[in-house]
């Protein structure tokens, strides 16, 4: 009889300590977690990270460290999270666009992007602007391509750095109005921003978030949108693409990610937070008066657009013969 009743007890008492186990292997956060921002402050992904962070301690109850890590177009932070312990308190807010195109542009990259990061959520998008120094005498993209040819070799081209969406933006423009001037790499848009500002480059490609309110301080000269329309900021810049480049679209597409093999519900804990810090007025119609929408969407909706856009860059990069020493 004893024997009996000692079974089912046992049972249950197992039970109840696996229940226990997962819920504490399911809690999150409990210690501070770190958004790795692999360009310099004062950029896109910076901008975006520190909006979030406080949003996002305040949904988890613990800080959201951003640290930036910079160097390789991006490539050492974004490697650093790849690296790191698959638990979710490493994540990635980057140029999701300059991880897919990495792949094709490094052979000898040390980690694989489609395997070692994992998807969270999509962010923001926003087009990129074409802007120039203020005592560039060009006022539209026209102009830009007719002073080029005048000037061939004499014109800097600043970008965020070998290989990013800023950088290829600016390949093809180049290539397609048959052009040529000096590519001058940094470490993320803000210092390529900083140059152009004080006259030591004479244009870039950058997204609108970190680079609008240099053109509405008067700081840069917008002459170009990259996206489909006209900002509403800027309605007389026209888009590239009726500026005599039909087709013409690039942005900055920023993203989050975390380390390949975190737990899938800790992924969707922060795809949530995500979505409804998204969601909040001051967070909306900052990213709207900056030219950006937020750009939110499941983490598999978020790995279907950047498997398609590993290949969609690898054949750009062939195409133009981009090559990166």
């Amino acid at each position: 009889m004893k024997t009996a009743l000692l079974a089912p007890l046992a049972a249950l008492a197992l039970t109840a300590a696996l229940t226990a186990g997962a819920a504490a292997q399911s809690k999150f956060p409990e210690r501070p977690v770190r958004i790795i921002v692999p360009f310099g402050p004062g950029g896109s992904s910076d901008i975006l990270a520190r909006a979030l962070s406080p949003k996002l301690h305040e949904t988890f109850g613990q800080p959201f460290v951003v640290e930036n890590r910079t160097g390789a177009n991006g490539n050492v932070g974004a490697d650093h999270v790849a690296k790191s312990r698959p638990d979710g308190y490493t994540l990635l807010l980057t140029d999701v666009a300059s991880v897919a195109i990495s792949p094709a542009l490094y052979p000898t990259l040390s980690f694989d992007v489609q395997k070692e990061l994992t998807p969270v959520s999509m962010i923001a998008y926003a087009p990129h602007l074409l802007a120039v120094k203020t005592a560039l005498p060009v006022k539209s993209p026209q102009e830009l391509v007719a002073y080029a040819k005048a000037n061939p070799g004499k014109l800097n081209f600043a970008h965020s750095g070998n290989g990013s969406a800023p950088h290829l933006a600016g390949v093809v423009f180049k290539q397609r109005s048959g052009v040529d001037w000096v590519d001058i790499p940094y470490r993320g848009g803000a210092p390529a921003i900083a140059d152009v500002v004080s006259g030591q480059a004479d244009f870039l490609f950058n997204g609108a978030l970190a680079t609008l309110s240099f053109v509405q301080n008067g700081q840069l000269k917008a002459i170009g949108v990259s996206g489909k329309s006209r900002l509403p900021q800027l309605p007389d810049v026209p888009t590239i693409a009726e500026s005599g480049l039909p087709g013409f679209e690039t942005g900055t597409y920023q993203g989050l990610m975390v380390t390949g093999g975190t737990p899938a519900d800790i992924v969707m804990q922060i795809n949530r937070a995500v979505h409804a810090a998204l969601r909040q007025p001051d967070i909306t119609s900052r990213l709207a008066s900056l030219g950006t929408d937020p750009t939110p969407n499941s983490p598999e909706e978020f790995k279907t657009w950047f498997d398609a856009s590993v290949l969609s860059w690898a054949k750009i990069v062939k195409d133009a013969g981009v090559k990166v020493e």
